[in-house]
This record gives C-alpha cells, structure tokens and sequence, in this order.
C-alpha cells in the first residue's frame, strides 16, 4: 500500500519515526512529509497566501515542511510525491485527541484533509490517562503503538466512508490494548484558568493554565473507551453539517 504519512509533533516527533519504520518493515511504501517544527493545536490552518511552502528532503521519502499539517497533505495529494497514496495517516500523536481536542488538533486537521480530498485518512493518538490532567505522563509506549497502528491498518480503514476521517485513540499501555471500540467523540470541559498582568507599558499579558480535563459520562463515548483500555475508532464528517430540527 502507498501510504502518505504526515503529524503536527514534526518531523522530529518519535511517533511518526517509529511507526514509519513499522509501516516499512510490514512492506507499504510509505512517503513521509511532516512540518518542520511542533505545529500542536494548530487545527485546519493553511499557508494558501502566505507563499510557497519548502519541502526540503531529510531520508528515504522523507521530506519536512515550512507548512501545516494540512498543508503537507495538500502538497502530497497535488504531485509532490509523483503518485497518489492509497491511505493518508497522522500521527501518531503525542497524546490524547479526544472530544472536544479534535477541534484544535492539527493531526486531526491533516486526516480531515485527506477525506476532503476523497482519500482514506486516519488520524491516529496515543493516549495516557494522565493526558487528562493536569499531572505528566512520564513515558508514552510507542513501539506497542506503533506495532499496533501497522497490525491493524486494515481494519482501521475498514471504517473510513466518504467524506470523512477516522479518528483513533490507542491507549497508552505497554502491555498493548484490549480490543477496539466504535465510539463518539466525548463533550469536554478544559476548566481553564487566566492571570491578567497588566504591564507598564499598557500591555495587558494573559497567562493560561490548564485545569483538570473532565468528560461527560457515558461508556459509548471516545473519554470512557480509553480509559477501559479500549482503542476508540470514531468516525466523523468532514463538513460541518447542522440537520434542523422539527420547530415547535
């Protein structure tokens, strides 16, 4: 299979080398464009009038890019790799992008990129339950992800239709998950906090901290899956569509 494999971590990130290396060894060829730097929480942003984007060649099809994630999806399905890929994969991220994160997700927005352009796309996450806080995950696993993404290639797929991406969580467990869970993507709530420090120069500086994340309940959701070390597979639209209602 040709895949086009592309993140928001960069070029850089271990989740893309590893599962690269993983996707090589089982036989697909896989290109590889990825952003030059960490472009996290970057969501659909795109280059468009901003210029020309630079590929510069780093390895074996492996080229890094001045762009965003979806941009590196856009170049690779206009001619830059001089064949169409059958699949195009994100990630795999550094951590959770579940719920409400598929909105600010630049890995995300790359896999939606893919299904705009009408090619099998998968975004998948490595996800920790310390993702949901305001703790540090101290190690992710990313061979067991990585092995796992490349074993089950074909069923993640299997999910995909037209006009949508596929959206995975695996979670962060060495011993590898349990199974593999359809599920929605869950309602979260950031409780964010702001310090405002007004300089004396009339500028006013914001400080964001992050809160504990929390989630709706529900066990068909993307939050509970995870967390009973369920890999979740949602499969989402990839234009917003609001279907009105009967009006009282």
């Amino acid at each position: 299979m040709k895949i086009l494999l592309t993140n928001d971590d960069g070029i850089d990130s271990d989740g893309i080398r590893k599962l690269a290396k993983a996707l090589r060894c089982r036989g697909h060829k896989v290109y590889v464009i990825a952003p030059d730097v960490n472009r996290s929480g970057i969501s659909h942003a795109v280059s468009l009038l901003n210029g020309p984007v630079k590929l510069s060649a780093c390895g074996e099809d492996t080229w890094t890019c001045t762009g965003y994630p979806a941009d590196c999806v856009i170049v690779g399905l206009l001619g830059a790799l001089g064949e169409k890929p059958d699949l195009v994969l994100s990630g795999i991220n550094k951590g959770a992008n579940i719920g409400t994160d598929i909105i600010y997700s630049g890995t995300a927005a790359a896999a939606r990129q893919g299904g705009i352009s009408g090619i099998p796309a998968v975004a998948l996450s490595l996800a920790g339950i310390n993702d949901y806080s305001t703790s540090v995950l101290k190690e992710y696993y990313w061979d067991m992800a990585s092995s796992w993404s490349a074993d089950h290639l074909e069923e993640l797929m299997a999910f995909w239709e037209r006009n949508s991406f596929v959206n995975v969580n695996i979670p962060n467990n060495p011993k590898g998950p349990e199974g593999i869970a359809r599920a929605r993507p869950a309602i979260k709530k950031y409780n964010d906090a702001i310090t405002l420090l007004d300089a004396p120069d009339g500028n006013r500086w914001c400080f964001i901290k992050a809160g504990e994340e929390s989630a709706e309940s529900g066990t068909d959701n993307d939050w509970n899956t995870v967390s009973r070390n369920l890999v979740s597979v949602s499969l989402l639209h990839c234009y917003a569509v609001v279907y009105e209602g009967k009006k009282d």
